[in-house]
């Protein structure tokens, strides 16, 4: 049986992520991936930054096909570390910064989040209230 992000959900965890930009004064754009990668939903507020849109999707799917929150994997890919130079997999996919967190339901990952158009610290913080959400949802 299949586990997957429903529509419901994934707007659920963007409006939380949402809510956190607009506490924040932020204008970000949110994107959730389904298990295999794909878009589930997009949301880029007024006056986001425009690189924000393919940066949120990536940091979805880079913390989806990872198994790991991007901020954890940043440090695991800096100079010297275990995975330095995975950012050059993918075909450049992969994102190496704050923002983007794996979903997971009774124990296994079925999509991501993936926040983008602050600084790393808000960019985290806002993926972690739409992550919030979502447990709260399963």
């Amino acid at each position: 049986m299949s586990i997957e992000v429903a529509l419901e959900q994934a707007e659920a965890v963007i409006a939380a992520a949402r809510s956190e930009a607009e506490r924040l004064g932020v204008g970000m754009s949110i994107a959730v991936v389904d298990e295999g990668g794909s878009l589930k939903a997009f949301s880029r507020m007024d006056g986001a930054e425009l690189a924000g849109v393919d940066l949120a999707r990536d940091k979805a799917y880079t913390a989806l096909s990872n198994s790991i929150p991007t901020h954890e994997l940043a440090k695991l890919a800096t100079p010297g570390e275990p995975l330095y130079g995975i950012h050059a997999c993918a075909g450049g996919r992969y994102v190496i910064f704050g923002g983007g967190i794996p979903l997971a339901k009774d124990g296994r990952i079925v999509g991501a989040i993936g926040v983008s158009g602050g600084e790393v610290e808000q960019d985290v913080a806002c993926a972690q209230a739409g992550v919030a959400a979502w447990e709260a949802e399963v």
